[in-house]
């Protein structure tokens, strides 16, 4: 949500080519939401009633939030090259209160086309504003600090999994701002829903930051490619044996299941709200790797993502005003009636509308298709222009 990484330095296309990348499979998460006919009623990753396709559709998507947030550190380094320490403290603080704002007002609205804002939810912007206001007093300390204290945040945050309440409403406000998910009603017919718990998520920033010193102009390329692979090597190697140990670093351990398929969904079966240490080991390390080979690629597809990747807040707000907008089109078109889009708190979204997978796949392509060409204007428009607003959107 910070600047795009090549307006700042041309040789590192890479990064808003991974984030464009991420972005694209996210939008496939959010149709199977609003489109797949068991998106409300059923858990796409539970290893005994998914089927592998199911799962992978869900299971690649984890990769999005947390790569997203990494890679918004790093953009938060490079945005820091050519201000002071207090300067870039203000504008992270500054981004941070403006994602804040566009999730409780403007994305509130687009996820449940509610005008009247019976709920609201903290998801991932909230976590991406208040770790980068997080971030933006921490960043005064050494590099090694920092790099300890995201660590901690990361792999330590599990041992709060002992306190975990065992439904959404009974969890504390507080608690669940911290590392659970809650849903309170704070009045009659209004609720709060935390998504996204704040744990481990600025830890996760802290370390984007810190990787964001191998993309100084005067490193060496060839040593920031090999230390990003084997960063991420090392961290996905550690999400194996983490995970065959099956003693911490997630919620869940694995379990043996009916068939060897269904045991293997199982070990892939990570907690990811609040992301455990294992689900960020397993999205971030093969994310690191591929964001080390991506330097080299000179393929002409590579323009479509990094579009996408240079437009990131503007791209999130769009496709899923335009994924909710079909929804609410082909609602009404299925019959529906406008007393049946009142029933959850998502409108125009009930428990039995939906299709089959194949279709959630074909209106997935449809949709990034459909933004592309107006996500490619816009970044055109905010290369050339220098308005003061440009920069929050």
């Amino acid at each position: 949500m910070l600047e795009p990484a090549d307006s700042l330095n041309k040789r590192i296309h890479s990064i808003d080519f991974l984030r464009g990348i991420i972005m694209i499979i996210m939008a496939l998460d959010h149709v199977r939401d609003f489109f797949h006919i068991s998106a409300m009623t059923a858990d796409p990753t539970d290893p005994a009633t998914t089927t592998p396709v199911l799962f992978f559709t869900r299971w690649i998507t984890h990769f999005c939030a947390p790569v997203f947030v990494l890679l918004a550190g790093i953009s938060a380094y490079l945005a820091g090259r050519k201000k002071t320490k207090k300067d870039l403290s203000l504008f992270l603080i500054k981004r941070g209160l403006w994602l804040i704002i566009f999730e409780l007002v403007i994305f509130s609205f687009l996820f449940t086309f509610d005008p009247t804002y019976h709920a609201v939810f903290l998801q991932v912007l909230w976590v991406t504003g208040i770790s980068m206001i997080l971030l933006a007093i921490l960043i005064y300390l050494p590099v090694p600090f920092l790099i300890m204290i995201g660590i901690v945040l990361i792999a330590g945050h599990n041992l709060l999994d002992r306190y975990n309440a065992s439904s959404m409403s009974e969890v504390p406000i507080g608690y669940g701002i911290l590392h659970q998910q809650f849903l309170k009603q704070y009045m009659p017919g209004y609720f709060i829903g935390g998504f996204y718990p704040l744990l481990p998520w600025p830890g996760i920033m802290i370390i984007g930051y810190c990787l964001g010193t191998l993309f100084a102009t005067d490193y060496d390329a060839a040593k920031r490619r090999k230390y990003l692979f084997n960063i991420g090597l090392l961290t996905t190697i550690l999400f194996f044996l983490l995970r065959a140990v099956n003693l911490y670093g997630d919620l869940v351990p694995w379990k043996s299941q009916q068939n060897f398929t269904a045991t293997v969904l199982s070990f892939f079966n990570l907690t990811k709200y609040p992301p455990s240490l294992l689900f960020c080991c397993m999205t971030i390390g093969p994310a690191l790797m591929l964001l080390a080979k991506l330097e080299n690629v000179k393929a002409g597809w590579q323009k479509i993502p990094i579009v996408f990747g240079s437009v990131p807040l503007f791209y999130f707000g769009l496709h899923f005003f335009v994924i909710h907008l079909l929804c609410t089109i082909v609602f009404f078109a299925s019959g529906y009636h406008f007393s049946q889009a009142l029933g959850s708190m998502i409108l125009f979204r009930p428990n039995d509308f939906g299709f089959s997978l194949g279709v959630v796949y074909l209106i997935w392509m449809a949709v990034v298709a459909g933004v592309y060409p107006i996500c490619k204007k816009y970044s055109r428009y905010k290369a050339t222009h220098h308005k003061w607003w440009l920069p929050y959107l």
